[in-house]
């Protein structure tokens, strides 16, 4: 149950990782890119708590459909 943007953030995260450490291979990198890989970080936390949650509301408006059912 990917999300194609959460794959798109850690393609992102990925590329941002492997440039900072190519940066530091040349020297002392700027701060933008020692910190560019945070901002794709907090995305993807977002994005992977919500497919973490999705099956839990999912069954539980499932089963609340089944309840309404029920007693109809």
């Amino acid at each position: 149950m990917d999300t194609p943007a959460h794959r798109w953030l850690s393609i992102i995260f990925t590329v941002t990782v492997i440039a900072n450490f190519v940066a530091m291979t040349k020297g002392q990198p700027p701060a933008w890119i020692v910190y560019s890989p945070l901002i794709p970080l907090f995305l993807l936390l977002f994005s992977g708590l919500y497919m973490f949650v999705l099956p839990y509301t999912g069954k539980r408006r499932s089963g609340a459909a089944r309840e309404h059912a029920r007693s109809t």
